[in-house]
């Protein structure tokens, strides 16, 4: 297990970074691959496959050494906890054996891309229990922290320098996860997802959902985020103010103004204008304090990225 101090990585002392964006559906929709469940974990198991996954985060890590910045490089584990896998055919030890190559694998491209000026941490990709759009049938905290915890350490004990759970639609997940990354000693951020309305799909305020978050942790996780969702979802909320902003140091937002029901039903992919997102990302930075890590998440490949990049980075001074 790691007993990792969130302060040791660049992000958590105020290193604004990037990170990467929509991997599933960049494989599905610009790369071809076909994603049982959303999956991309099982691509590791081929040699096409993680030619794939190579060539998606040789992309990202291009445009953070173009602006000198360090990068958070998400494991393509985001399904790869025990329900999700066994429907995949995937048991225990499959995926203690995924998890731990994925690491492996995402290592191997830090130590042969990391620059002087472009850092690469090493985050270990948890999701949802059940689908991040629909909170579904609820755990209580002990359930989320006892369903989060194997694959945890399995990322942990593989040499992941944190672990990010993105797409959490309700607060008690997020802080089981978070409790289970307490008992493991390793850094985590907590990434909520929100509807159209800026709250989250159980109509908790996100607000109130980081704060209870913190109360019922001891202020344990090193940020949260907010992921899944396009800025003009969540803007009013972010504007409406609170203490709560400050610990928002993740945006991974969609590239579409779509609500997740749409997008599932969506066959073609919206890209959206990757030039308006960044400026949006812009407006964000300029109300969120701690906010050092931005990329994307459905529908945003290496552009959309870029775009933040050029919009929020140039001419900041880092």
């Amino acid at each position: 297990m790691t007993n990792a101090s969130p302060t040791r990585l660049p992000q958590f002392s105020g290193k604004t970074m990037l990170t990467d964006g929509g991997l599933e559906t960049v494989l599905i929709f610009d790369m071809g691959f076909d994603l049982p469940e959303f999956a991309a974990f099982p691509l590791l198991d081929s040699a096409r496959g993680r030619s794939g996954l190579d060539s998606y985060y040789a992309d990202f890590i291009d445009v953070a050494i173009a602006h000198r910045v360090g990068i958070v490089l998400e494991t393509p584990t985001w399904r790869a906890s025990a329900d999700w896998g066994r429907k995949l055919g995937y048991d225990a030890d499959d995926l203690n054996r995924v998890n731990r190559d994925a690491v492996t694998f995402i290592r191997g491209i830090a130590d042969r891309r990391t620059t002087d000026t472009t850092p690469i941490v090493v985050s270990g990709s948890v999701g949802p229990r059940g689908d991040g759009y629909v909170p579904g049938e609820q755990m209580t905290i002990a359930e989320a922290a006892a369903f989060h915890a194997p694959q945890m350490a399995s990322l942990a004990d593989a040499g992941a320098d944190m672990v990010s759970i993105i797409t959490v639609p309700y607060m008690e997940e997020g802080i089981g996860a978070a409790k289970a990354a307490a008992s493991i000693g390793i850094p985590i951020v907590v990434a909520f997802t929100v509807e159209t309305d800026g709250r989250l799909p159980t109509g908790q305020a996100l607000g109130a959902a980081i704060e209870e978050a913190d109360q019922a942790t001891a202020g344990y996780p090193a940020a949260y985020g907010i992921n899944c969702a396009h800025p003009d979802h969540f803007a009013e909320t972010i504007a409406a103010g609170g203490a709560w902003r400050d610990r928002i140091g993740l945006i991974r937002a969609n590239a579409s103004r779509m609500s997740h029901e749409e997008l599932d039903n969506a066959e073609e992919l919206d890209a959206g204008d990757p030039d308006e997102l960044g400026s949006q990302y812009r407006e964000l930075r300029e109300v969120l304090p701690s906010l050092t890590v931005m990329g994307g998440c459905c529908g945003t490949d290496a552009r959309h990225v870029a775009a933040i990049g050029a919009a929020c980075l140039d001419p900041v001074v880092r």
